[in-house]
């Protein structure tokens, strides 16, 4: 998320050595802008990509990349892999996957973090390890640039929620990088396509990497480049391919994956990468699992990632449908990612948008590109200063009202950076507090989304119910972080919170609240009707009931037992599932005490007239129109 603006841009420039950084779950790259080209960055061995790997040797020593991962058979548990999926995951989530996993979470480690054990007592976590593959393109950017690093920019998936984007950045701090901004993965891809190839047009982009997927519809227009709709999975990509065929050869000798030794699944993984990887350029494969050599050919291979692949129908058909377009339609669709390389994932990709997919530009390094002109342009560089990008929410957020309701206040793609308002009053009388409950989701009572904070307001007056003003904000700044703050208006007490969820917003979570948001439509409003009447009906019943114990000398004989037949009435509709009979009900008690209240209301205008007379003169500005004076 996040409205990046490059050009006439609301963020502070930071000036100096600054680096794009696409971190990935199986490779990390990153990049610079030099003589006005942007250029991703190799190694001394002339390699571009660094393997999102870390060894964490016995005696404290660590190795990334090409190094670490080579060791991965060595000591089991202590080389980390694809710790991206586990950004901002709680420990009992990810122990709780039936996933081929090839580490040893800590025992005992039951917080909202996830830790590995690594080595004797030694535990890390993702986002320590993370630290450390950023620490190594830090450097290489270092060497290019003759100096240290004033500021990056990292890019991070779409689907990514509030606490993987802050473990993103705990990361680079522990790396010692200032982060320039997040930058969304396929927008990143954009920009760099959108520069390179000068086109114009509505264009899908398919980003899948090794351990997550997004896709996102832009518009691309003389330089603007508009995030219309955006969807995805923050825990599908490459990985699970590897998964899939491990998983199927594992089978054949009885190894179950929840069961399976850590380093019979790193065996094993590590031989279906490879496998997957070869047969990229030919039909067929051998690989050996646990001294056994098998055979696979391409055919096999794509029935076996099939399950996997299917999984991204779901956001593919929701984001067209956001957009109202066929993928036919679509002037391109851009591919991102080293997964996109496999070639069921371009068939499938061309058989879901009815045209072949855009791949001339290196899907593995498309991102880290657009990231370096970024940073670049943060840098100061000021040399495209007529592009403008724009992100959206990929999720409502609002508040929580009187019956559970869902007030939705920051809306589903709306642009972002964005600050919405709206104002509440109080709902009994004498009111000092008022509790918040923010949420998050499409669905339209509070059950059925997801919870993010809560906090309370103190200090209001005391006042008549519905007299207190309380006015709600809600900010999300451009690396998606949103702050919710609330104040009183007669007053200006205030109160605010920065929402940072302990752990992430399951993606398959966020998917099916989407769905089930399309699929229950008509029972969720349904369901916040009848939570309103019922809210309407609570506050005039004990309206009602205050009056005729405070004003019981103005009911007239019979008048009693006639409202407490109607109060019967309304609470016995209330009860009830049909807002209809309680809005009816509502209606009725309204026509039987509308005499008691107006008895009520010119006993008021007279206490407050008790003493003082009325003269009527011609008012001069006014001819002979008559106004009183007191």
């Amino acid at each position: 998320m996040g409205l990046l603006q490059i050009g006439g841009a609301p963020a502070e420039k930071c000036g100096g050595r600054v680096a794009g950084i696409d971190l990935g779950t199986t490779y990390s790259l990153v990049g610079i802008v030099q003589d006005g080209s942007p250029k991703v960055l190799a190694d001394e061995a002339g390699r571009v990509t660094l393997p999102s790997v870390v060894w964490f040797g016995p005696g404290g020593e660590v190795e990334v990349g090409y190094e670490a991962r080579a060791r991965a058979a060595e000591r089991v548990g202590a080389t980390i892999a694809s710790a991206k999926r586990f950004m901002g995951r709680a420990q009992v989530e990810a122990q709780a996957a039936d996933e081929l996993t090839p580490f040893h979470f800590a025992a005992g480690a039951d917080g909202p973090v996830v830790y590995f054990q690594v080595s004797g007592e030694r535990r890390v976590t993702p986002m320590e390890v993370s630290a450390e593959v950023l620490k190594v393109l830090k450097a290489r950017a270092e060497v290019a640039l003759e100096g240290p690093l004033d500021g990056a920019v990292i890019t991070v998936p779409a689907y990514f929620d509030d606490a993987q984007r802050q473990a993103t950045k705990d990361a680079a701090r522990l790396a010692g990088l200032t982060v320039l901004r997040l930058l969304n993965e396929p927008t990143s891809a954009s920009l760099a396509y959108g520069l390179d190839k000068k086109r114009d047009g509505l264009f899908a982009v398919f980003d899948l990497g090794g351990g997550t997927f997004d896709i996102s519809i832009l518009k691309l227009d003389e330089g603007v480049f508009q995030v219309l709709t955006t969807g995805g999975d923050s825990r599908l990509g490459g990985d699970d391919f590897d998964r899939d065929v491990a998983q199927h050869f594992l089978r054949k000798q009885g190894v179950e994956p929840a069961t399976c030794p850590a380093d019979v699944a790193t065996r094993a993984l590590a031989e279906a990468r490879r496998a997957k990887e070869a047969l990229t350029d030919v039909d067929e494969t051998s690989l050996i699992i646990e001294g056994v050599q098998y055979t696979l050919t391409r055919a096999e291979f794509d029935a076996l990632i099939q399950p996997t692949l299917n999984r991204v129908r779901g956001p593919i058909r929701r984001v067209l449908k956001d957009v109202g377009v066929d993928g036919a339609e679509l002037d391109g669709v851009v591919l991102v990612g080293g997964s996109t390389r496999v070639p069921a994932v371009r068939s499938f990709v061309a058989e879901l948008f009815g045209q072949a997919p855009l791949a001339d530009l290196d899907p593995d390094q498309v991102v880290a590109l657009g990231a370096a002109v970024q940073a670049d342009l943060l840098g100061g560089s000021g040399a495209r200063d007529d592009v403008l990008l724009l992100d959206v929410l990929p999720l409502s957020l609002g508040v929580e009202t009187m019956g559970g309701v869902v007030e939705k206040i920051l809306h589903r793609n709306q642009t972002i950076p964005a600050t919405a308002r709206q104002e509440f009053t109080t709902y009994a009388d004498g009111q000092t507090g008022m509790d918040f409950h923010v949420v998050q989701g499409e669905r339209e009572m509070v059950a059925d989304c997801r919870s993010l904070a809560r906090f309370k307001l103190s200090g209001i007056p005391p006042m008549g119910a519905g007299m207190g003003r309380v006015e709600v904000t809600l900010s999300v700044d451009a690396d998606g972080i949103l702050e919710v703050s609330a104040k009183e208006t007669t007053t200006g007490v205030e109160a605010s919170v920065q929402v940072k969820p302990s752990y992430g917003l399951d993606d398959e979570t966020v998917e099916r609240m989407i769905l089930d948001s399309f699929a229950h439509a008509e029972d969720d409003v349904a369901s916040r009707v009848l939570a309103e009447a019922r809210v309407e009906a609570e506050r005039i019943l004990a309206a009602l009931r205050r009056a005729m114990i405070e004003d019981a000398a103005l009911l007239e004989p019979g008048e009693q037992e006639r409202l407490e037949a109607g109060i019967a009435a309304l609470e016995a509709a209330k009860s009830g599932t049909n807002h209809t009979r309680i809005n009816d009900a509502i209606q009725k008690l309204d026509e039987l005490s509308l005499e008691f209240a107006g008895r009520r209301m010119n006993r008021s205008i007279a206490a407050a007239l008790g003493g003082k007379s009325v003269d009527f003169v011609d008012a001069p500005t006014q001819g002979n129109t008559e106004v009183p004076r007191p």
